[in-house]
C-alpha cells in the first residue's frame, strides 16, 4: 500500500458513438475527482481498451472499477456492482480479438493476464442498456440512472482507497 492509500483506478469504457454503450464515458465525465483520496485516478478510456491494458501493466494499480454498459437482467437503467474474480477469466483466451478500438471489461482483464500483467481487485460498476445502436446520447432510462452510478463509483473509489471495500455484489432497480 502506498503512502495515500491504495492506488485505485476509475475507467469509464464505451463508445459515445453507440448509444448507451456512451455510459461509462458519461459517468467518469462527471465524476469530481478533487472529493476522493490522493490514491484515486479517474480517467475516460473509452473504446480504447488496449491502451487500458498497456497502462495496467505498468503496474501500481490495487484496485480497477471499470465503468461500462454491460448486459444485466432487469430493466434498461438497472445497475449493479460486479466483483471479477479468476473463475470468470477462466475461459477461451483465443475468444478475444484484440481491437484497438474497443474491448469489453473481461476482454481487457484476459489480455492483461495473457501478457503477464494483473491487478489485485477488479470491480465492475454496470448499467443495462437500452440501445447500443448507432447513435449519440443515452437513452431516458439509462441516463437518469447516471447520477445514481456516479455516487456509487465515488463511494467505491473512496472505501477502496481507504482500504474498506466490500465484497458483496450490489444491484439497484
Amino acid at each position: 500500500m502506498s503512502a495515500e492509500g491504495r492506488r485505485v483506478l476509475v475507467a469509464g469504457i464505451g463508445n459515445v458513438f453507440l448509444g448507451d454503450d456512451g455510459f461509462g464515458v458519461e459517468v467518469v465525465r462527471r465524476v469530481d475527482s478533487r472529493g476522493l483520496p490522493a490514491g484515486v485516478r479517474v480517467a475516460d478510456y473509452g473504446i480504447r481498451g488496449v491502451h487500458l491494458v498497456y497502462e495496467l501493466l505498468d503496474g501500481g494499480t490495487d484496485t480497477l472499477i471499470m465503468v461500462d454498459a454491460v448486459p444485466l437482467e432487469g430493466r434498461a437503467g438497472t445497475l449493479a456492482v460486479l466483483e471479477i474474480g479468476e473463475d470468470d477469466l477462466d475461459g477461451r483466451d483465443d475468444a478475444v480479438t484484440v481491437d484497438a478500438h474497443g474491448l469489453h471489461p473481461l476482454a481487457v482483464l484476459r489480455m492483461l493476464r495473457r501478457l503477464g500483467g494483473e491487478v489485485g481487485r477488479v470491480l465492475v460498476v454496470g448499467c443495462r442498456p437500452a440501445s447500443v445502436e448507432e447513435g449519440m446520447g443515452l437513452s431516458e432510462p439509462v441516463a437518469a440512472a447516471v447520477d445514481e452510478a456516479v455516487r456509487l463509483v465515488a463511494d467505491l473509489a473512496c472505501a477502496e482507497a481507504l482500504g474498506t471495500g466490500r465484497s458483496e455484489e450490489r444491484t439497484d432497480a
